[in-house]
């Protein structure tokens, strides 16, 4: 399985193949602190973490190839933190007219922070109905968006929980999930490990995949794709990785404030 992030950070890692560095969750920078110079960074660039090696790690936008995003690990991983990060640093990189984000989550008291950002366009209940009209109206959008320089991230937190609404919200994040980033729509979506043989149909729309810490062997290696990948080590709650070709490019979770 292979993706194609667009990875500032990605040909030195790999040459270099540096020693992984595991700082206590408390020396990591802060998002704020990193993007202070956005205008170092691409305007289509979706900022998801830092390199080992101190780069950022990027989605281009404008580069649907990679498709919608799984961001999978196993409970207390640090999904959610890492889904409140890319939130951030929306509203600190991008001006509204170019990218916004949707929330949708099961939890929506841990999202108030983000209700009034300046690129938020809500937060909405997973289980609530209105679900439904907000996945019909991305999809509505997205068919007809005309401007290649306008985005929209959905950030759902919780695929289990989102495709047991059934009917027509399942069949629009089917769409989405399908088509959402060539029309600028890009689902960002959340899975605990433990649910990943359950819903093996719906991993075969995610060719990639950010993992968080997985310690079952066999969990892993179903959402690796590999035996020999091991995400076993990684820090919960603050590092993350991602698969390119047969390696893992480590990155971190910088701190929102």
């Amino acid at each position: 399985m292979e993706n194609n992030l667009s990875l500032e950070a990605l040909a030195e890692v790999l040459e270099e193949k540096r020693t992984p560095q595991t700082p206590p969750k408390t020396a990591l920078p802060s998002l704020a602190s990193l993007l202070a110079d956005a205008d170092a960074l691409p305007q289509s660039a979706l900022y998801l973490g830092l390199a080992e090696d101190g780069l950022p790690v990027l989605l281009n936008l404008q580069d649907p190839t990679p498709g919608p995003i799984l961001i999978t690990g196993d409970s207390a991983s640090g999904k959610t933190a890492l889904l409140k990060m890319i939130a951030r640093g929306i509203d600190l990189l991008h001006s509204p007219t170019s990218a916004q984000y949707c929330i949708i989550t099961n939890h929506t008291d841990e999202w108030k922070a983000f209700e009034g950002g300046k690129n938020s366009v809500g937060v909405y209940a997973l289980e609530n109905e209105g679900t439904s009209a907000i996945l019909e109206s991305l999809v509505e959008w997205a068919r007809n968006n005309k401007s290649k320089q306008s985005s929209v991230i959905l950030l759902l937190d919780g695929l289990d929980t989102a495709i047991q609404l059934g009917g027509l919200a399942e069949q629009n994040l089917r769409w989405l999930l399908l088509r959402g980033a060539s029309r600028n729509v890009w689902p960002l979506i959340t899975l605990n490990a433990n649910q990943a043989e359950a819903l093996q149909e719906w991993l075969a729309f995610f060719r990639t995949r950010l993992f968080g810490q997985i310690l079952n062997a066999e969990s892993a290696a179903l959402l690796t794709g590999s035996q020999v990948l091991k995400v076993n080590d990684l820090i919960a709650g603050s590092q993350f990785s991602l698969r390119e070709e047969n390696q893992l490019l480590k990155f971190w979770v910088p701190l929102i404030e």
